[in-house]
């Protein structure tokens, strides 16, 4: 799926990596426990979590996680997204819930990710 798909799905704010929105990737994974997204996934997931703090992208640069969405309404801030920048991350924002961002995106075809499938 398409990063711009997904930002139409979702109804999501691009915030940077505007570059970025024809790549594809094909699972997402959604934790707001950076130790699981550690511990479950693989690089080319998209990344939907609630965290928002530096962490998250220091997390994503550690996998070769290239695209976040943040969920909930969460925005980051600038120190986050000139990091994001920095790493070549693309960053969306969506007001949706953890559980409707993914559910939306498991019905458009988007499968899960992590080690565990």
């Amino acid at each position: 799926m398409l990063i711009r798909d997904i930002q139409a799905l979702l109804g999501a704010a691009l915030l940077c990596g505007e570059s970025r929105l024809d790549d594809e990737v094909t699972s997402g994974f959604g934790a707001d426990l950076m130790s699981d997204v550690l511990a479950f996934t693989d690089s080319d997931t998209l990344l939907l979590t609630g965290l928002c703090n530096l962490q998250t992208i220091r997390t994503a640069d550690m996998l070769d996680i290239s695209h976040i969405v943040f969920v909930r309404g969460k925005c980051p801030d600038d120190a986050m997204l000139q990091l994001a920048r920095e790493r070549g991350i693309c960053v969306l924002a969506t007001h949706y819930t953890m559980f409707k961002s993914c559910g939306l995106l498991f019905s458009a075809g988007l499968r899960g990710g992590g080690r565990d499938e």
